[in-house]
């Protein structure tokens, strides 16, 4: 047992504190949330956008070209893997030159804006047509009706799934390393190259994630409980 926990501290003082590899572990998870938070607000963006597009369509008939723009970009983006979307943006749409960071941003943040547009879109159909009749009574146009009455609803209903698609959305970026940069996975990999060592920088990596995931999801229940509690 004695040699076992001394093996654990031999090996644990390689991977993460000579010649400080522990700044690879930090500086990976600072360029992790870097891309998760901008691409989270890139995708809500698009998402809500695409969103807003469609169930407009949907329920009057009009932006039919636009429409038509959106069910192609779904189509396309949902359709094809995000590590190809991210490989073509890197060596083909932004080649040489452009940051990394930048190209994971944009391409997570376009790959996410269509699961989100969805779930969005899911959301706002599913509030009653009464509410927007209701609207128009008060005296709202669509739009007052649509950000007054019906998007508030929408959003209680669609939380749980949207708060998914963010978890989702950290977890995709772990394959920012193909195209060389240092995420917080990439990180784990540099310390494993360096020491021969998969197990403890690996498993340090996953348990970040996990960890990150926890207080995500612990987040979400927390301000679901409060909409919840608004309704009362």
């Amino acid at each position: 047992m004695t040699e076992q926990f001394a093996d654990l501290q031999a090996r644990f003082y390689l991977n993460f504190i000579a010649e400080d590899r522990w700044r690879f572990i930090v500086n990976g998870l600072g360029v992790t949330l870097r891309v998760t938070f901008f691409a989270l607000i890139m995708g809500l963006f698009l998402g809500f956008l695409v969103a807003i597009i469609r169930s407009t369509h949907d329920k009057t008939g009009k932006l039919k070209f636009f429409n038509v723009l959106c069910n192609v970009y779904l189509t396309v983006i949902r359709g094809t893997p995000v590590v190809v979307q991210l490989l073509i943006l890197f060596f083909v749409v932004f080649p040489g030159g452009t940051s990394q960071i930048l190209v994971a941003i944009v391409a997570f943040g376009i790959n996410s804006g269509a699961y989100q547009a969805e779930i969005f879109r899911s959301g706002i159909m599913a509030v009653d047509n009464g509410q927007f009749e209701a609207g128009r009574s008060l005296g709202f146009n669509y739009l007052k009706t649509m950000f007054y009455i019906v998007l508030p609803q929408a959003v209680k209903n669609i939380l749980p799934a949207l708060g998914n698609e963010f978890i989702v959305l950290m977890k995709e970026t772990s394959i920012s390393g193909f195209i060389a940069l240092q995420d917080l996975t990439r990180a784990g990999d540099i310390i494993r190259s360096r020491t021969f060592d998969a197990f403890m920088p690996l498993l340090a990596v996953a348990l970040i994630y996990l960890v990150l995931v926890v207080i995500l999801s612990s987040l979400i229940k927390l301000l679901e409980r409060r909409l919840r509690s608004s309704d009362h």
